[in-house]
């Protein structure tokens, strides 16, 4: 089958990483199948059936982040085998600890204590973005067997099945894209985790009557801000809030916005200036 291969790059004073999130799941709505992240943007890879040049404008006129200007290049690629092209030269299994990630048309060498496997139709939520490492690194630390895990912006699903893989009960992930969802699904089932809830929406979405232990929210800072008001109400007393999507400089914002909520900020690891925290709801 033949692609196009779309080389976007932006003008704008908001961070890449925050704008290829928003902008990937755009792309997803008009037919682009997969994506990769770049120094200055992102790379778009859509089927020459799914093609159409109107659909993509109209997306880059409605973008919904203010100030910034999409730019991109168009490339005709010639008929190839994708899940060859992904293995050599774009998606490599990735390892943290115990854990290794990779796609199901990859064989890899038995011994690892968690093997998830991730359809890669986009390169996020394979666990190569340092956000997403840290946050397994944590959880490969924790003792959740039993302990109710919510996967907030979950993506792929990948950090709700290692949950799952490693016991806990009953696992939520929730993400507001489409793409998202059904990714999850589909991850979901390649990896047997057929326990876990996928729901499609926000944070204002989640089921009011439910509580959890342990809450994972890799999204961004503006969102996180937005939504650890509607985290803290669904969490039992000492759970943990572990959020990441952020650099380091936007910690003070995100420790002050724990504490209003009835937060006690724990700790924090950083990576490339990527941050993680870990927060616990304070009991009376």
């Amino acid at each position: 089958m033949k692609y196009y291969e779309y080389t976007f790059a932006y003008t704008s004073a908001l961070s890449t990483d925050i704008i290829n999130a928003v902008w990937a799941a755009e792309l997803g709505q008009a037919g682009f199948e997969s994506f990769l992240e770049t120094e200055n943007g992102l790379k778009g890879y859509i089927p020459e059936k799914l093609h159409n040049p109107e659909k993509l404008h109209a997306a880059i006129a409605s973008f919904p982040l203010e100030g910034v200007a999409i730019h991109f290049l168009k490339t005709e690629i010639a008929d190839k085998n994708w899940n060859e092209e992904w293995e050599n030269n774009y998606f490599k299994p990735v390892t943290v600890g115990q854990c290794i990630i990779h796609a199901p048309f990859q064989e890899v060498k038995p011994g690892y204590t968690y093997d998830i496997i991730i359809q890669p139709k986009m390169a996020f939520g394979t666990g190569n973005h340092e956000t997403t490492g840290l946050l397994i690194d944590e959880i490969l630390q924790s003792d959740i067997a039993g302990k109710a895990v919510l996967d907030m912006g979950c993506g792929t699903a990948l950090l709700a099945i290692l949950a799952a893989k490693k016991g806990a009960s009953p696992v939520v992930a929730v993400d507001i894209d489409e793409w998202a969802f059904r990714s999850a699904l589909e991850n979901k089932r390649l990896n047997h985790a057929d326990a876990i809830k996928v729901i499609r929406g926000g944070a204002e979405q989640l089921p009011q009557a439910e509580r959890f232990d342990v809450i994972f929210a890799n999204i961004n800072r503006n969102i996180l801000l937005n939504d650890i008001r509607r985290y803290a109400p669904r969490m039992n007393p000492d759970a943990l809030l572990l959020m990441s999507g952020f650099y380091t400089e936007d910690i003070p914002l995100i420790e002050k916005e724990c504490v209003r909520n009835g937060l006690k900020f724990l700790s924090q690891t950083e990576k490339n200036r990527w941050a993680m925290v870990k927060a616990q709801k304070i009991t009376a």
